[in-house]
């Protein structure tokens, strides 16, 4: 061999491969090939220093924080049914939005209907030009498009 000292063998009890470019592991300084350089593979028993991950509740976007030895699917579902902002049931959203414009008349509907006359919203009960005591002009108005 040309250069002995080029390279590491592989910590790991199993493997002990030569890597030209070995990981050192960050919790255990020990050195390893790419096949065993990750927590997972090896069950590194110092990864829980580094290893950690914040679980992110679905709805809100808001991190979790956990204790060890917590669940974190528990966790988050216990945020969810507690402190989360977002509750679809909760929050209210106006549905019905255009007014009508009779006189007198407070009721609110969903869809618009404009008159072509008066150019007025109305609602369904007020739509027709009589209903909302509107002349009809001597000769329709035709929009395009």
């Amino acid at each position: 061999m040309e250069f002995p000292d080029l390279g590491k063998y592989c910590s790991e009890k199993t493997c002990k491969q030569l890597d030209f470019l070995p990981v050192k592991c960050d919790t255990c300084k020990q050195d390893f090939c790419k096949g065993h350089f990750t927590y997972a593979t090896r069950k590194c028993p110092s990864a829980f220093q580094k290893d950690v991950q914040v679980p992110v509740c679905p709805l809100c976007n808001i991190p979790i924080p956990i204790k060890k030895g917590q669940i974190p699917a528990v966790v988050v579902g216990d945020h969810m049914d507690r402190d989360c902002d977002y509750h679809p049931a909760k929050k209210k959203e106006k549905i019905f939005i255009c007014r009508c414009s009779k006189e007198g008349c407070k009721k609110k509907e969903m869809l618009q209907m404009v008159c072509a006359q008066r150019d007025g919203n109305f609602c369904v009960q007020h739509r027709h030009l009589l209903d909302h005591s509107c002349r009809p002009r001597s000769r329709p108005t035709i929009k395009a498009g």
